[in-house]
């Protein structure tokens, strides 16, 4: 097996010239065309934004090992999103030994706008049409060589998944070409280009493509620019791009866009034909189906149906039969009794024993909360995410919410990284890279951490509010979604900027591939157990330490007054609040012990899974917002949260309270 590491982009950083670069759409199968030639595996969706971080691996090419980096799914190097930015960043700062460009086969015409851009840069070149066996299906052909003389580079159909094509495809990056693309723009374009080329640098990525990156890039892009080459040539670029906006109605990235794209589709109209005599699998109940989804009245059906089969098997297989079996039957029932009757006999040291088996140890609280009762329910919830991912299901989704997100400043892209965050808040924060602008990512992430629960913490919540009556289910959910709703709807009007269209992609629906499940399910699972797990062992030792100085009792003394004399709650719920500030999940499992115990009634259970719900984000997520946005930000959606939560749980009590609601 090839290694291959994940790295976190840094666009300031050169990378290394001797390196294949894999450019393309998202939902495409990039990442699996990198797993087939590499040997390792990343993350493979079907919708686009889910590679946001630079994967590297290494390819054996003629008995030469040649690193291979995948980049995130780009739609086009003039960057509208944090994703397409670090894809444009990578080339601008390397010279590699080719590029990669994959394609979809069904889907010619955007394949071919971005390898425009690619052989207007001049790098070397090869393009890989994936699919190949999908497109063949529908009855399509692509005259692969009319295209290899579009652009001047070798065109090669592969198949990823089944590993087809791959040697022609070695063989072609063996001896890539560069692109002979020249594209005529208007007039004004071309006046500009020709006024910026003699003070740009003619290096890696030629001058032209400069230029047209220079005229149609943003602000960010001419600033960096302009350091690189001088103030004198930056003044003169932007002297001529200026000239060029005052000739042209439209903005000049739009002008520049549309003429690539109008070349693609004439290139697309010539290469690509339909095969007579070809009997083309019908798709009428698949596409009956995919009209069904987005449908404004019949998809909501559709909706209820995937979320109640999705909370089948989460909420109820993993987070009932699973833990049952992980919790009750392996951990509870053998692992920690074994392990604590040896420290009990053999070790002497009431601290050593404390710290493994102890109410706050490592293995009776952190192992045995992350792997028996965590875990399971993070599993099943990873497989369910990937058949929703692989099924093309996701994107439709996004086109259902479309219109109630932009009431909260967002479009319906924002679902995604939303969705993902009923399994972990930690992985959707990192994934709100995907939304274009920085408003739209930072109110994301505030009601990311502060309303959608993980799906550990979310199945404690949900089985503690099945034991009372079903008002006690509407009213917690209702007060959630109000939360979420009136939050997101005042941070569109308080933080400055402004949200992006809604333009997303929506790939056929097709039954998942068991392969791609389990691929992107095991991927997930080494994330949670290398990142996660250990934030749990943290978390359980820092309370350990607060427990031995006796900081926890000092700490539910002044919080009791608190959760009393505002929530209505009694003192004893002061310990899970603590326990909720390192992971929201072990605070519901405190609260779910309370409840168990007969120690709050229907009304105290409602608050109580209320504020721990809008509770402020777990450690992981805290530093995961901190690594995304700056502490600034991460300390001030913490500051907020922590008394907003409060003040709703506070207003329920007494809304409750006064109308003498039981709720049992």
């Amino acid at each position: 097996m090839n290694e291959a590491v994940l790295v976190t982009p840094d666009p300031a950083d050169d990378v290394a010239g001797d390196v294949i670069i894999l450019v393309g759409n998202p939902n495409v199968g990039k990442s699996a065309l990198f797993g087939a030639l590499t040997g390792h595996y990343v993350t493979v969706s079907n919708y686009p934004g889910t590679t946001v971080e630079l994967t590297r691996g290494h390819l054996d090419l003629g008995g030469e090992r040649v690193p291979v980096i995948d980049t995130p799914g780009t739609n086009s190097l003039s960057p509208s999103s944090d994703d397409e930015r670090v894809t444009r960043d990578v080339l601008l700062s390397s010279d590699p030994r080719a590029v990669l460009l994959v394609g979809d086969a069904k889907n010619i015409e955007r394949t071919i706008f971005l390898a425009l851009q690619l052989a207007e840069m001049e790098l070397p070149l090869v393009v890989a049409l994936n699919m190949w066996d999908e497109a063949t299906e529908r009855g399509l052909n692509i005259d692969i060589f009319a295209l290899g003389a579009a652009t001047g580079v070798e065109v090669v159909p592969t198949v990823a998944i089944r590993r087809e094509g791959l040697d022609a495809l070695r063989w072609a990056l063996s001896e890539p070409r560069r692109g002979t693309v020249r594209i005529a723009y208007p007039a004004p374009i071309e006046r500009a280009i020709s006024t910026m080329l003699p003070v740009l640098p003619n290096g890696s990525i030629s001058a032209r493509a400069l230029a047209l990156l220079a005229i149609g890039g943003g602000e960010a892009f001419r600033t960096h620019l302009g350091k690189r080459i001088g103030g004198a040539a930056a003044k003169v670029i932007e002297s001529a791009r200026v000239e060029a906006q005052e000739a042209c109605d439209d903005p000049l990235a739009a002008v520049v866009n549309h003429t690539r794209m109008r070349v693609a589709w004439e290139i697309a109209d010539r290469i690509r034909f339909r095969r007579l005599g070809v009997a083309v699998p019908s798709r009428r109940a698949a596409e009956r189906l995919e009209h069904l989804a987005t449908h404004p009245v019949w998809g909501l059906p559709v909706l209820a149906a995937v979320l109640w089969l999705a909370y089948e098997f989460v909420g109820v297989f993993g987070a009932t039969t699973l833990v049952g079996l992980m919790e009750n039957g392996l951990f509870n029932g053998w692992i920690n009794p074994t392990v604590t009757s040896f420290f009990d006999a053999y070790v002497p040291w009431t601290f050593v024993r404390d710290l493994v088996v102890g109410p706050y140890g490592v293995l009776t609280m952190a192992l045995t909360y992350s792997l028996a009762l965590v875990f399971p329910i993070v599993g099943t919830f990873f497989i369910a995410f990937g058949v929703l991912e692989d099924s093309g299901y996701l994107p439709r989704l996004a086109v259902m919410v479309n219109r109630l997100f932009k009431k909260m400043g967002l479009n319906g892209k924002a679902v995604l990284p939303m969705v993902l965050g009923l399994g972990c808040d930690t992985m959707a924060t990192l994934t709100t890279r995907i939304l274009e602008t920085r408003k739209e990512r930072l109110i994301v992430i505030l009601l990311l951490a502060l309303g959608v629960p993980c799906s550990a913490q979310l199945t404690v919540v949900l089985t503690m509010l099945g034991s009372l009556s079903p008002v006690a289910m509407f009213i917690w959910l209702g007060v959630v979604l109000g939360t979420i709703l009136l939050v997101g709807a005042l941070a569109a009007r308080v933080l400055p900027g402004k949200g992006s269209d809604f333009v997303l992609e929506l790939p056929p629906l097709r039954v998942p591939r068991p392969g791609n499940i389990i691929v992107k399910t095991l991927a997930r699972i080494e994330w949670y157990l290398k990142e996660a797990v250990p934030l749990f062992v943290l978390g359980t030792l820092i309370l350990f330490a607060a427990d031995r100085l006796n900081l926890l009792t000092k700490l539910e003394a002044i919080a009791a007054p608190v959760l009393q004399g505002i929530l209505g709650l009694p003192r004893e719920t002061a310990a899970a609040f603590i326990v909720g500030f390192l992971r929201r999940d072990f605070g519901a499992a405190g609260l779910y012990h309370l409840a168990q115990a007969g120690r709050l009634d229907g009304v105290q259970v409602v608050v109580a899974v209320v504020v721990i719900t809008l509770f402020i984000p777990c450690i992981a997520n805290f530093f995961m917002m901190v690594k995304e946005r700056g502490w600034k930000t991460g300390l001030a959606i913490a500051s907020f949260i922590f008394p907003f939560a409060l003040l709703v749980g506070a207003t329920l009590n007494w809304v409750l309270r006064a109308m003498n609601v039981t709720l049992q």
